[in-house]
């Protein structure tokens, strides 16, 4: 006579509830993304050509859109009236031309976007140059190397960690 409580099956269904249960963490503990983005980490040959206090521009031309987003480490709230640096070599000329330097502040979300001229190689990759140069955050420098130079678009995220 089995008792409905105290069977077999019952008993191995709980085990298995309660082994996966415990293979998910402590109970109320939050998924380790939510308490640990890590900031973004210089790139090399990142600040190459960079000018400080670059001036903020709606746009550097046309045809090419450079985007990202802007986020604080750890809980990775989006950072809004940031001010991201973008330079490249164009059609213009290269990554000391002034008009291919330029700086945005970010929205609300933390995102921000220039449109410029097209990039063209420069040491046989084409590429940007983002930066954040700021006293809140660590000054971090992206190079993002785009697969063709007939891309016309490129995207840079910042997760900024405090100074």
């Amino acid at each position: 006579m089995s008792s409905p409580f105290y069977n077999r099956r019952s008993f191995l269904v709980s085990a298995g509830l309660v082994g996966a249960a415990l293979a998910q963490g402590p109970l109320g503990a939050l998924p380790a993304y939510a308490q640990g983005l890590a900031p973004t980490q210089t790139m090399r040959g990142g600040s190459n050509n960079y000018r400080p206090n670059a001036p903020l521009v709606e746009k550097l031309g046309k045809g090419f859109f450079v985007s990202g987003k802007v986020m604080r480490a750890g809980d990775g709230a989006p950072l809004q009236g940031v001010r991201i640096q973008i330079w490249a070599a164009t059609l213009l000329g290269g990554e000391r031309e002034p008009r291919n330097h330029g700086s945005v502040l970010t929205l609300a979300d933390g995102s921000f976007r220039l449109e410029m001229e097209q990039i063209v190689p420069n040491f046989g990759q084409p590429h940007a140059h983002l930066a954040y140069d700021d006293a809140a955050y660590k000054t971090v420098f992206l190079r993002p190397v785009m697969p063709s130079a007939a891309d016309t678009s490129v995207a840079a995220n910042f997760v900024l960690a405090p100074a």
